[in-house]
């Protein structure tokens, strides 16, 4: 019988053989593992504001009416108070919401006595952003195509919810179906003296009480965003004439013409009404069906433009109903009960996947982005992100403090609650703090916050590490919690901690430096910086790179036992899908997977998997797809040669 040591000493090499490892150092026999990444050791918070100083919208969302002597001011008119902004630009001519109304005294409150004006006997506060405004409605409007003008003809003419609905995409046809919606603005008046008509259908469709059951929910749902939501009190309140009364080269559509209204002093143009009505309708339907969120808040924010494409609404005015649109979906959305959420969505994924013809999240989420620019003009989302946030500030200049912290409105994370079911509430407000606009836009800077949202960046995960991040996501609750894509540029100096069974994929220019923890489940690094620039350390799971992508690492790399490292290998010249790390790569018996796409190597190559400061330890069990290979390890890299 062989002594012991012996016999230990050949069942070491024959699994070393076994797994076709060769070492070129014995750092291994005195592995030393670095301690795990610690962060900020907090996490980052985005609280409320002092309620009594800024009342929430969502409680005093009922206070949004006209006609009551009690609810005509900032004061005591929620939908007045979200646009306070306006008041540091114009001045009108009467600070209550009395544009047309008679209202007697009541409770305690002096009668309102109707203003008649022509909404331009108020008084300019800074001329240069109101020339800019309605300039910008100049150059639009003189310049637009044919197309622009069908396009603000029908959004200005049909059911907003009706509308809005082309931004499903593929799963417009679907949606419209399944909501029964209806339109009778089917083609334009070849005559621009055509009298005006409005749209006959029933806009966002049959709701439960109509019998709808199959999708009735999910149209009681987007019905109910419009519950105390009205723009009237606002214009009636900031008495802004319509850019076209302001200039007369501002050039109407001439099919929209005959919808000029003959009463200025409650035709009031700021703020927007169509634009409101978009956005709430966009942002319950991007609730239910958060596979087309940004799509769909994009399609609202195209919906607010075209306002200013018809001549009907400057840029100023469309923030305005941006704002009071947001602030109302959030304040009713809230309203609803968790059950009811909950139902609206099954209800949409139950009729919406039926008719895709898709049995999984997967194949549904593929099919809903199955689009092209030639039938689904959001298909281009690097263009469609681009062109929906220039639509938040129109390219106005700043003019107050760029570099004020940004609010989070009280409940406004129930926006997030579908689009990153994974994350709590709390981390979802932190999501739209770190994603917010800069401050200083005109009209933007409500105390709130709503003006700053940023959805379309919100919808794409943290913008910054401002705080340390856990995140635990369920694969076996589907959806976004089984898969997803963080695409912002994350920075701050706090950590990234990765749990749970589903699949993260980090694809932005991230600088973040507080370390990256993986300890189950997926981790993808789909771009060259997606892990910052600290210590990246795996416990568990598995962490996945990019062939398109060298994944740079501004620190340690360490993989123990447990972890696997799945390296996807794309073209060799540029190292693509292979690791470069600054710091330690420190491997204790982790997995390792090597997929080869593109050019294959041939018997006797070597191909570089690893560049690292300094190298210790070895992989545990080794996978090449398609070939055999032996892991050669040297004191700054780790390679793989081909053997056959």
């Amino acid at each position: 019988m062989l002594p012991l040591l012996y016999r230990r000493h050949v069942l070491a090499l024959a699994a070393t053989l076994a797994l076709g490892l060769s070492a070129c150092d014995d750092s291994s026999s005195d592995l030393s593992i670095p301690a795990a990444p610690t962060g900020l050791g907090q996490v980052d918070s985005a609280p409320v504001q002092n309620e009594t100083s800024v009342p929430p919208f969502v409680d005093n969302a009922a206070t949004n009416q006209r006609g009551d002597p009690c609810h005509a001011t900032v004061a005591t008119n929620a939908g007045v108070r979200v646009l306070k902004g306006f008041l540091d630009l114009w001045t009108p001519a009467t600070l209550l919401v009395d544009a047309g109304v008679n209202a007697a005294a009541s409770g305690g409150c002096a009668a309102i006595t109707a203003y008649t004006g022509n909404g331009m006997d108020g008084t300019v506060l800074n001329q240069a952003v109101l020339n800019t405004s309605l300039q910008y409605v100049v150059s639009t409007t003189t310049a637009r195509t044919a197309d622009e003008a069908s396009a603000s003809y029908y959004d200005d003419r049909r059911g907003k919810g009706y509308s809005v609905t082309d931004g499903m995409g593929p799963l417009t046809a679907a949606w419209r179906s399944a909501a029964q919606q209806t339109t009778t603005i089917t083609s334009i008046p070849a005559d621009a003296t055509t009298v005006a008509y409005n749209d006959g259908g029933n806009n966002t469709g049959v709701g439960s009480s109509g019998g709808n059951a199959t999708f009735g929910a999910v149209v009681d749902f987007v019905n109910n965003v419009g519950n105390n939501a009205s723009t009237e009190p606002a214009k009636r309140f900031y008495k802004f004439a319509r850019p076209w009364r302001w200039s007369n080269s501002v050039v109407v559509t001439p099919t929209l013409v005959p919808a000029e209204s003959s009463t200025p002093a409650t035709d009031g143009g700021f703020p927007s009404g169509h634009t409101a009505e978009a956005v709430r309708d966009a942002l319950a339907m991007a609730y239910v069906m958060p596979e087309r969120y940004q799509e769909m808040v994009a399609r609202a924010l195209e919906l607010g433009r075209n306002r200013i494409v018809a001549g009907m609404h400057s840029p100023l005015d469309v923030i305005g109903g941006r704002i009071l649109g947001t602030a109302s979906a959030v304040g009713n959305l809230a309203a609803a009960t968790p059950t009811t959420r909950a139902a609206a969505y099954a209800q949409a994924h139950t009729a919406l996947m039926a008719a895709a013809g898709t049995t999984d999240w997967k194949s549904f989420y593929a099919y809903a982005h199955s689009g092209t620019s030639a039938n689904d003009r959001f298909a281009d989302t690097a263009g469609m992100k681009a062109t929906a946030e220039q639509r938040l500030t129109f390219g106005f200049s700043q003019i107050a403090s760029a570099t004020q912290p940004a609010q989070v409105p009280k409940s406004a994370e129930v926006l997030l609650e579908t689009r990153l079911p994974y994350l709590s509430a709390d981390q979802r407000r932190v999501v739209l703090k770190t994603t917010a606009l800069p401050s200083g836009y005109p009209v933007m800077d409500d105390a709130e916050g709503y003006g700053r949202l940023n959805l379309i960046a919100a919808a794409d995960g943290y913008g910054a590490f401002n705080g340390d991040v856990s995140v635990t996501m369920d694969a076996s609750q589907g959806g976004f919690s089984a898969a997803d894509s963080w695409k912002n540029d994350i920075s701050g100096a706090g950590m990234l901690t990765k749990d749970g069974s589903g699949s993260l994929s980090l694809t932005g220019a991230n600088s973040y430096s507080g370390g990256t923890v993986l300890k189950a489940g997926t981790l993808v690094a789909g771009s060259a910086s997606a892990l910052g620039s600290g210590d990246v350390y795996a416990s568990g799971g598995t962490l996945v790179t990019s062939p398109t992508s060298q994944l740079a690492l501004g620190g340690k790399l360490t993989l123990l036992a447990g972890s696997t490292l799945q390296l996807t290998l794309g073209d060799p010249s540029q190292n693509l899908g292979r690791i470069a790390a600054a710091g330690t790569l420190t491997v204790d018996g982790a997995a390792l997977q090597v997929n080869i796409t593109g050019v294959q190597p041939v018997v006797g190559e070597s191909v570089l998997l690893i560049s690292a400061g300094h190298v210790n330890g070895h992989f545990g069990n080794v996978t090449v797809n398609g070939h055999q290979a032996t892991v050669v390890y040297s004191q700054g890299q780790v390679r793989l040669k081909i053997t056959a």
